[in-house]
């Protein structure tokens, strides 16, 4: 079966909460208000809390665990290491927003003994609105 440039299907709804956006900035030791105080960020002109740049890995990840325990890809992940990730925000995500993911894989490659896949994931809003792109590498040793 050819994977590359195969687009999955979109994920279940995700709805993003203040106390999960604020539960991830806690653990990834950010401070700014307006990730954790509705009126700092409404300050700012946003309708309630946003998240943190990285945030997404928390909708993306299980879209990308199901494309890598596809058993036709043949990628076993308890050998992947995280390759690169890079964000295209259209706006931020906000408390109250109801997100799904569609994922694709842009591209396979098999070099000197380490197999990656590079992932385009595309994060909108139930209504359409695109929220945010978000573009991995997963990289994993080969057999031993």
């Amino acid at each position: 079966m050819a994977y590359e440039g195969r687009t999955f299907p979109p994920t279940e709804p995700y709805q993003v909460g203040r106390e999960k956006i604020r539960e991830f900035a806690e653990a990834i030791g950010v401070t700014d208000a307006a990730y954790h105080d509705p009126a700092a960020a409404q300050a700012l002109g946003h309708p309630d809390v946003i998240a943190p740049p990285t945030f997404p890995i928390v909708i993306t990840m299980p879209a990308t665990r199901l494309i890598s325990d596809d058993p036709g890809l043949n990628f076993d992940y308890a050998r992947m290491v995280h390759g690169d990730q890079r964000f295209a925000y259209v706006r931020p995500i906000r408390a109250g927003d109801e997100l799904v993911c569609v994922t694709m894989i842009e591209k396979l490659t098999s070099r000197a003994g380490l197999d990656s896949i590079a992932l385009r994931a595309d994060i909108a809003t139930t209504a359409g609105e695109p929220v945010v792109t978000t573009w991995s590498k997963l990289v994993a040793r080969g057999e031993a």
